[in-house]
């Protein structure tokens, strides 16, 4: 009996971990692009690697705009322009929206607002390549769920190490 629940409860784990893989990878190969303006902090973690620690504009307007939020998690509504960069529009309020518009979901912790990631890691010896980082590259799903994919320069090119 006690075999057959071990493998059972490793069976449901692999599978979840399964389907939660899946799920990013469709999102990062579905997702709607949205550029979100980014200002770097910390360059550099010793016990960690390389890496940017990020602080994006996007959580500085929330916060002015929204002041106290009575739920520490939620969506806000971007607006995105031409070259899909966004820019806070509201708290999500259920409304549809816009062919303009896309959900992104925050978090609130410890008095600052999170947004999928607040660090991009990279290989070590390859900060040179992201020195002029201006927008981070997220793939976002409907339900505001995102993922960040990259960074990119003030013309918006993709940042990183150049291809063999």
């Amino acid at each position: 009996m006690g075999k057959w629940l071990v493998l059972a409860v490793g069976i449901a784990l692999l599978g979840l971990i399964n389907y939660t893989i899946h799920s990013r990878e469709t999102l990062r190969q579905e997702g709607r692009i949205v550029l979100l303006e980014l200002a770097p902090v910390d360059p550099r973690s010793l016990m960690q690697g390389d890496y940017v620690a990020l602080r994006f504009q996007v959580a500085e307007a929330l916060r002015r705009e929204a002041g106290e939020m009575e739920q520490p998690d939620g969506l806000l509504v971007l607006q995105l322009d031409e070259q899909q960069q966004g820019r806070f529009l509201r708290l999500d309020d259920g409304r549809p929206l816009a062919r303009d518009e896309v959900r992104l979901r925050y978090r609130i912790r410890a008095g600052q607002v999170k947004l999928a990631t607040n660090a991009f890691f990279f290989q070590e010896g390859q900060g040179r390549h992201y020195e002029q980082a201006r927008y981070g590259e997220f793939r976002v799903a409907g339900d505001g769920d995102a993922l960040l994919t990259g960074l990119r320069g003030a013309d918006f090119s993709p940042l990183g190490v150049p291809s063999q």
